[in-house]
């Protein structure tokens, strides 16, 4: 066989606790080791609110208004995890909601330059508070659930007072809108 036709192998060049930074021929990225997918839940009570959470995120430093959403298979005995029931974790334990009604929407890249995961979105309906929400001991998550009549503006105000909005806030701003409307 010749050799030239084989693509070089990645390289990894450094490698934390839960991230890796990987050399790709002339490329790098990073690429989590710890888990086998993301999860992000676009979550809609019947009343037509969006779910939403904010948090600080020490990559940027900055709070940042998001859809709940969090790591598939990244729990000690739970890495076969499906990725709707991580779904599930993660809007109860960001959000304090349970949803009735789970619909795959996509999914796709959220930094195909950057990063090597793929993020998955569902929407979440039939909703019911069951707790505080807040996330695990390490989060300082707050929940916000907002009108989707009024999400233009709300998200503007937040923006407007240095809270980032992560971008895939509005992909599933466009799901919300579309799968839910009457």
């Amino acid at each position: 066989m010749d050799r030239r036709s084989e693509p070089p192998q990645p390289t990894i060049l450094a490698r934390g606790d839960f991230v890796q930074l990987v050399r790709d021929g002339h490329w790098e990225y990073a690429e989590r080791h710890n888990a086998t997918g993301v999860v992000v839940i676009v979550a809609v009570t019947d009343r037509h609110e969006l779910v939403l959470v904010e948090q600080y995120r020490p990559a940027i430093g900055s709070r940042v208004v998001e859809m709940p959403a969090g790591l598939v298979g990244d729990i000690p005995g739970e890495e076969r995890e499906s990725m709707e029931r991580a779904a599930r974790r993660e809007l109860l334990e960001e959000t304090g909601y349970e949803a009735g009604s789970w619909e795959f929407l996509t999914e796709g890249p959220p930094c195909s330059g950057m990063v090597s995961e793929i993020i998955s979105l569902y929407l979440a309906r039939d909703l019911t508070k069951v707790g505080e929400g807040g996330g695990d001991e390490t989060e300082d998550i707050q929940v916000h659930v907002v009108p989707l009549e009024d999400i233009d503006g709300w998200l503007e105000d937040k923006r407007r007072n240095g809270v980032a909005i992560d971008p895939k806030t509005y992909g599933g701003l466009y799901f919300a809108l579309r799968r839910t409307s009457t």
